[in-house]
């Protein structure tokens, strides 16, 4: 897949989705190895973002770094519980990693998280962390990396 087609199919993926509080999350992985931004990473993420819905989880803006990843999602906790849904999309990415020859261990054993509590605190983080790939060095423009995006449009609402 072209960066021109995940870019027409990230368009095409809106939603705006209220009900659960939002999360920030990072992953990181094993060692800090550089596993993550590649093609076939990133299609397995968008893949399994994909179907959160049908499992209680919505994704909204994500960047995949090589070594970690950042995301907002919003769960139902009556469905699946946020670690439940971060073992399972590491679960993921690692089945994608081993069939790529990549040797485990793929990722550290915890995450981070971090309760959303406004649209304020949604939209700073989100300013900030789009720019990991340009203070990385990774590009000379935060539009050019590949790996970003976003699956579900996430509104912050409190009550």
């Amino acid at each position: 897949m072209t960066a021109e087609d995940q870019k027409q199919r990230r368009r095409r993926l809106e939603l705006l989705f209220v009900r659960s509080p939002i999360y920030f999350v990072t992953a990181c992985t094993e060692a800090r190895r550089k596993l993550l931004s590649n093609a076939v990473v990133h299609e397995t993420f968008l893949h399994f973002a994909q179907q959160g819905p049908q499992h209680g989880a919505w994704v909204g803006a994500y960047v995949i770094m090589p070594d970690h990843f950042h995301l907002f999602v919003a769960t139902d906790d009556e469905k699946i519980t946020l670690s439940e849904w971060m073992k399972s999309l590491k679960n993921a990415i690692s089945k994608t990693l081993r069939l790529s020859g990549v040797d485990a261990p793929h990722w550290q054993k915890t995450f981070f998280d971090h309760l959303l509590r406004s649209a304020e605190s949604y939209s700073k983080k989100w300013s900030y962390v789009r720019e990991n790939p340009l203070r990385a060095g990774l590009v000379q423009k935060t539009e050019e990396w590949p790996f970003m995006g976003e699956v579900f449009r996430l509104e912050y609402r409190s009550g």
